[in-house]
């Protein structure tokens, strides 16, 4: 079976016109499909940033965070009902520095800045009057909603190697947090354990067997919470860069049908200061080089069979809040619908853009909330 049709290309150039338009005979061989996504593909983030997020002297996050974000703005609700529905997923770098209060933590700290603390801040939290709020935006928007678990509480980082986080994972505060999420009726479609612990980590790592063990632990209190299967939030992990040794040893603890989807992030454009950056957006050859990564976590897909398959549970491109020069651009949209293009290829079922709004790369302006171009891609 095959489709077969023919395309005049209009191209609309400012200094040159061309004479004639050719004539391109295409033919698609539809007889069986490579790769299928999941119905609610894309794909964005809300991340934990307070205003005091600085990179590359700059402060772009504003008030654009979980905590902050003012959830009354029309432009805001509009962007998103647009999408009917649109998965958003709340986490990113700080979700492993949040406490949940509720059960037995009384204090509520704000995130302040902090030397020696993760990412450079303290301990943040996440109270249920916002959490309430939360949920009534999501709930008004028709919002699909992962949410990003701190995979770090209880445990404390090592003494002799730094960055490693070791200990059991206490569930104690997620327990409580999801008794009250389930009191209230709230709609969570897949809870994401962690963020950035794998290999060698961001800021901070998991042992790859400790986190097979913790991840069951999480499972089962799935489960448990959640009676009824066909109501029951899918859990997702290790939500981190990839790599191989890592991602096999700990779905070989985990063992099969603890994770129900593998996710994994992709900033393949380096520093969101790099002076290159046009030319890598621009680069086809360049672009091309992740797909060794996306071939890997296929592979691992292949071998250990998670029921959702892969997703790209964050990636903005450039790191550190993008590129202020490029990542809220037309030019942005070469590397980020390429990149769609690409995980779609390798079967990856989901693609969250980091981020909704927030950073340089976020799909609103920060303080406007008006679309950058990116949105309409």
């Amino acid at each position: 079976m095959y489709f077969k049709f023919t395309f005049c290309p209009i191209i609309l150039l400012l200094w040159v016109s061309l004479p004639f338009a050719q004539n391109v005979n295409v033919v698609i061989h539809g007889a069986a499909s490579i790769a299928k996504t999941d119905d609610n593909f894309i794909c964005v983030t809300l991340d934990w940033w307070p205003a005091e997020k600085c990179d590359y002297n700059q402060c772009p996050w504003g008030k654009a965070g979980i905590l902050n974000l003012d959830l009354r703005y029309g432009a805001l609700i509009n962007a998103i009902k647009a999408f009917n529905p649109l998965r958003i997923k709340v986490g990113g770098s700080l979700q492993d520095n949040v406490v949940y209060k509720v059960g037995e933590v009384s204090s509520c700290p704000n995130f302040m800045k902090r030397e020696d603390g993760l990412f450079g801040f303290s301990q943040g939290c996440l109270s249920m009057e916002r959490w309430d709020q939360l949920n009534r935006f999501f709930n008004h928007t028709g919002v699909k909603l992962t949410f990003g678990l701190n995979a770090l509480f209880g445990r404390n980082e090592s003494q002799t190697e730094k960055g490693l986080w070791i200990g059991d994972w206490q569930p104690q505060n997620t327990r409580d947090f999801m008794q009250y999420t389930i009191s209230k009726g709230y709609k969570v479609d897949s809870y994401e354990f962690g963020n950035q612990l794998s290999g060698s980590g961001m800021g901070a790592k998991v042992d790859a067997k400790q986190y097979g063990k913790d991840v069951i632990v999480l499972k089962n209190l799935v489960k448990e919470l959640y009676a009824h299967p066909e109501t029951q939030p899918k859990v997702l992990g290790p939500g981190g860069f990839y790599e191989e040794k890592w991602f096999n040893t700990f779905l070989e603890v985990s063992g099969q049908g603890i994770v129900d989807g593998l996710t994994h992030h992709i900033y393949n454009l380096g520093p969101g200061d790099d002076p290159n950056m046009m030319n890598k957006i621009l680069d086809p050859s360049y672009l091309n080089q992740v797909s060794q990564t996306y071939k890997g976590v296929s592979d691992v897909v292949n071998k250990f069979r998670p029921q959702l398959g892969a997703w790209v549970s964050e990636s903005g491109g450039a790191l550190n809040g993008g590129s202020k020069d490029v990542s809220r651009t037309f030019a942005d949209g070469f590397w980020y619908l390429d990149q769609m293009g690409m995980a779609s290829t390798y079967d990856q079922k989901v693609f969250c853009r980091q981020a909704l709004i927030g950073g340089n790369y976020g799909l609103l302006n920060a303080t406007t909330f008006v679309t950058n171009p990116d949105y309409y891609g």
